[in-house]
């Protein structure tokens, strides 16, 4: 029975010793390879000290060193803390101080980067460079006043380890994991998770997708995003293998599904935008795709059905505080269209109102997820956890103990058959003249118009309307005025944009490769208010 998250592995390896685990490049890892890999980095980090509980960072592109870090600071007793290769040294070294981090697993080229930033990380003891570990580096750890951390190449620390030494004790409440999410405005929050939490979740979404020994998963998506570290939780559970991507266009990913004979691809909207625009072998050895990290536009999911008939789509629902909420089995598509699916195996999905009694059919309400997948709340942050986490509708007052769940903050229905659909995220909600607008289903028109590649919606301040919509749009064979007029054949008034804008460049995106909304939104927001005041 696997308990702990680094137990999959390990299971994996005795069940199938020689089945290959791991792909990056030409480096190839069987089970038994790779579990002896990750025993060396957790023996490594007990030689250095590592104390029970105490985080491990990894920042790190996707390969090896990163798998065998994260994963071995669990098996020594650890928590790891995977940080997005995309952020910048200033945001690095806050999640390093908030969670107080001691160990530090980087590159040389990262960590000359991140250097200036470590005097504002008193708690961190030592860094494992990958590669070679330079003077250059080393002579850049000095951020006084504080003692500069120990450097050792990570190479040579694994070779050095004293394979005799106990990990930690750790059962499944115990903290597995904290990941910090990428909002685009203010600091991150870091997500903390049980043991318990990711293998619950790994165990559901394997079991729905069907996962195999025989699958081989890609994972091109930040391991420091939920979604894309279940690539390897679930992998290593079903004894698949997975192969690591750092891609820089959309044609690397199709290369790598037929170069590895890649079964599983799991992407957000924006990559799906492009590949669905790419053509796709015929003999394309995809058995499932999966989507998450927002609403996949209805024109590109049709285009990917055609690109790819023989693959089975899975529209998926998460939250970094819950993992995976909701998904729609492949069959209730056509029957279903624009539905988010219903609960994932051994969670409970509640569409609430405000005072926590549940909503009737159709009828809008915050989504509120309960059951085993539901977090320990954030990091050093008890103000925001008591926002999200509070406890969960329609409880016996006789039990003694209260059972929190995560108040999503997002507006969904169910419909009479318990199905899903999304409506809108509580800040995202677009109010003009009394009317609620979900972004959602204005991009959704958009799209279906076939004359843009993507197309963003938010609200702004209006004078007299409360709000109005603005609408932009990227690769678009129309003009702004033409486009409008578009919206207008298509949809009510009141959801009509007020302002459309051109935009040559693509979207900005955070780190998890979402579109950033806010950013976006920024340039707009005294658009109306402004031209109100003007003489």
């Amino acid at each position: 029975m696997s308990d702990l998250i680094h137990d999959f592995i390990f299971s994996s390896a005795q069940r199938a010793p020689a089945a290959p685990a791991l792909v990056h490049g030409a480096a190839r890892f069987d089970y038994a390879a790779l579990a002896d890999l990750v025993r060396r980095a957790a023996q490594a980090l007990l030689g250095a000290g590592l104390g029970r509980g105490e985080r491990v960072a990894v920042y790190l592109e996707k390969r090896v060193e990163n798998v065998a870090a994260l994963f071995g600071a669990s098996l020594a007793g650890g928590v790891f803390v995977p940080v997005n290769p995309l952020l910048k040294p200033e945001q690095v070294a806050h999640i390093l101080a908030d969670c107080d981090v001691r160990v530090l697993v980087t590159s040389p080229e990262r960590l000359k980067q991140l250097a200036p930033q470590l005097a504002h990380c008193p708690g961190l003891r030592l860094v494992l460079a990958t590669g070679q570990a330079d003077a250059d580096a080393a002579a850049s750890l000095v951020p006084a006043p504080a003692p500069a951390p120990a450097l050792l190449a990570w190479d040579a620390a694994l070779a050095a380890a004293d394979m005799s030494l106990p990990p930690h004790r750790r059962i499944d409440t115990d903290v597995s994991a904290i990941l910090y999410t990428s909002g685009s405005t203010g600091k991150p929050k870091g997500v903390v998770l049980s043991h318990r939490n990711m293998v619950a979740g790994a165990r559901s979404v394997a079991s729905y997708l069907e996962l195999a020994p025989s699958d081989r998963l890609l994972a091109v998506l930040p391991l420091s995003f939920d979604y894309g570290l279940s690539q390897l939780t679930c992998a290593f559970l079903a004894g698949a293998s997975a192969v690591l991507l750092n891609h820089l266009f959309a044609r690397d990913v199709l290369d790598a599904v037929v170069k590895h004979g890649v079964t599983g691809l799991a992407a957000v909207p924006p990559l799906w935008n492009q590949l669905a625009r790419l053509p796709w072998p015929a003999d394309c050895p995809l058995r499932y795709i999966t989507n998450s990290g927002g609403a996949l536009p209805g024109a590109t999911l049709a285009a990917l059905r055609r690109a790819l008939p023989r693959v089975q789509p899975f529209l998926m629902y998460g939250l970094t505080e819950a993992f995976r909420s909701t998904y729609l089995p492949p069959a209730e598509i056509d029957r279903r269209p624009g539905s988010m699916g219903r609960a994932i195996p051994n969670a409970e999905i509640l569409v609430v109102r405000p005072d926590g009694s549940l909503c009737d059919a159709d009828e809008p309400g915050e989504l509120v997820h309960r059951g085993a997948l539901v977090a320990l709340g954030y990091w050093n942050d008890p103000v925001k956890t008591a926002e999200r986490f509070k406890p969960a509708p329609g409880q016996d007052p006789a039990l003694p103990l209260v059972e929190m769940a995560v108040w999503s903050g997002d507006t969904v229905r169910r419909d009479a058959d318990g199905y899903l659909y999304f409506i809108g995220r509580g800040d995202d909600l677009i109010k003009v003249s009394g009317y609620r607008v979900s972004p959602t289903e204005l991009e959704e028109a958009v799209y279906a118009s076939g004359a843009v590649d993507e197309a963003v919606a938010f609200g702004v301040p209006h004078p007299e309307l409360g709000q109005a919509i603005v609408l932009l749009v990227t690769g678009s064979s129309l003009d702004a005025a033409a486009l409008r007029k578009a919206c207008q054949q298509r949809l009510p008034a009141y959801m009509v944009p007020a302002h459309v804008d051109l935009h040559a460049e693509p979207f900005p995106r955070n780190p998890n490769g979402k579109i950033d909304r806010k950013r976006l939104a920024l340039p707009f927001l005294t658009l109306f208010t402004d031209a109100s005041t003007a003489p």
